[in-house]
């Protein structure tokens, strides 16, 4: 199963970006997308932005993320 993380762009250097979420920051690739600029959320697989999406649709998935981890944790821990 592929993942991708719904990020945003805080910084771009042609088609290089530093993305962000959760206080994490990593540089990632935007050659397979157009016209993505600072303050856009991207979701981002293997280093690479996929797609641009809205900023609430990137809160709700980054939302639902936090609460999968919430009970992956308490799973752990019984």
């Amino acid at each position: 199963m592929c993942l991708a993380f719904p990020m945003k762009i805080i910084n771009k250097d042609g088609h290089s970006a530093t993305v962000e979420a959760g206080g994490v920051s990593r540089e990632i690739s935007l050659r397979l997308i157009e016209d993505a600029g600072v303050g856009d959320y991207v979701l981002v697989h293997a280093g690479f932005a996929i797609e641009t999406i809205d900023e609430h649709e990137a809160q709700e998935t980054l939302k639902l993320m936090e609460q999968i981890a919430l009970l992956q944790e308490d799973d752990e821990i019984r």
